[in-house]
């Protein structure tokens, strides 16, 4: 496992070690709305534009939302530890390729992220947002997930710096 004391930094002089970091589960991306949610071993990510192949890759939009463009959205995270709540708490079994989001990761604060940089493997994205629960989801899975979901749908990022990510990558503050 991964610890915060893999990645020490500097600051102001001193050896400053993260409060976290975390490690990338699982990768999916899909063409276009309603088609069911591919798992990659790897994904490229392109700066300023998304991640090839996905349906809100921007100049290519084809996705639910894609009426609706957003710079903020070229990538989305989501926490494997809700995967685990929803399962503990609301009894709902939830697949990662189900939450529709593009990066599963864990061990990684998403919702204190808001407006901060971080690297994923050798990609660095900027917070923009948090994602929310939307009724398209409940439709696709025939699950009651909208209300669970509140305050924990993931994290929407621009792509500030391109690369490849990988399952199993690091998750780090910038």
């Amino acid at each position: 496992m991964i610890t915060a004391a893999t990645y020490p930094q500097q600051f102001g002089g001193r050896e400053v070690v993260s409060a976290w970091t975390g490690v990338v589960r699982h990768l999916h991306i899909t063409p276009r709305a309603f088609l069911p949610m591919e798992s990659f071993d790897q994904l490229t990510l392109v700066a300023g534009k998304g991640i090839e192949g996905d349906r809100y890759m921007i100049g290519r939009e084809s996705g639910f939302y894609s009426h609706k463009p957003e710079e903020g959205r070229q990538v989305t995270l989501f926490e494997i530890e809700t995967l685990e709540a929803l399962a503990r708490d609301a009894k709902i079994q939830m697949l990662p390729e189900e939450h529709r989001r593009n990066v599963t990761v864990q061990g990684v604060p998403l919702n204190h992220l808001v407006g901060r940089r971080f690297w994923v493997g050798e990609t660095l994205l900027e917070a923009t947002r948090l994602s929310t629960p939307c009724r398209h989801i409940e439709e696709i899975l025939g699950k009651a997930v909208f209300d669970p979901l509140i305050n924990r749908s993931g994290l929407n990022c621009r792509i500030l710096t391109g690369g490849i990510i990988r399952v199993g990558d690091a998750v780090r503050e910038a």
